[in-house]
């Protein structure tokens, strides 16, 4: 049953008829750009509402474990480790130095490679 009074059921009519007067429902970009809107919003609630894929807190749990006795052995290899080393010195520089030709080579990009053939 509605609750509502004359006066709200014409003021209602009244905004019906404004809103309208003002689009026609047969203006066939409105229709679909309403469309498109209603689709995304429906989209929205439906990933809104639907089950987050995971698992449970005992799984969860149980892989925590697995992870904490593996960052400790972890931690025991890295004791073990000799940092005065030379060797270890040298390999540590490489892999610095191939990173940064590798960081200098994206940041440079094909674009600036063609430029740059084009000027020799």
């Amino acid at each position: 049953m509605r609750s509502g009074t004359g006066d709200e059921d014409q003021a209602t009519a009244e905004e019906r008829a404004a809103l309208e007067a003002e689009f026609n429902p047969e203006d066939e970009e409105l229709c679909h750009a309403a469309t498109k809107i209603q689709a995304s919003f429906r989209g929205h609630m439906a990933r809104k509402q639907a089950p987050k894929p995971g698992k449970t807190d005992d799984e969860l749990s149980k892989e925590m474990g697995k992870l904490d006795a593996k960052g400790e052995e972890l931690d025991d290899e890295l004791a073990d480790i000799d940092l005065t080393d030379p060797e270890l010195n040298k390999a540590a520089t490489k892999i610095q130095a191939s990173f940064r030709g590798h960081k200098v080579r994206k940041d440079v990009g094909p674009n600036d490679k063609d430029e740059e053939k084009g000027n020799e």
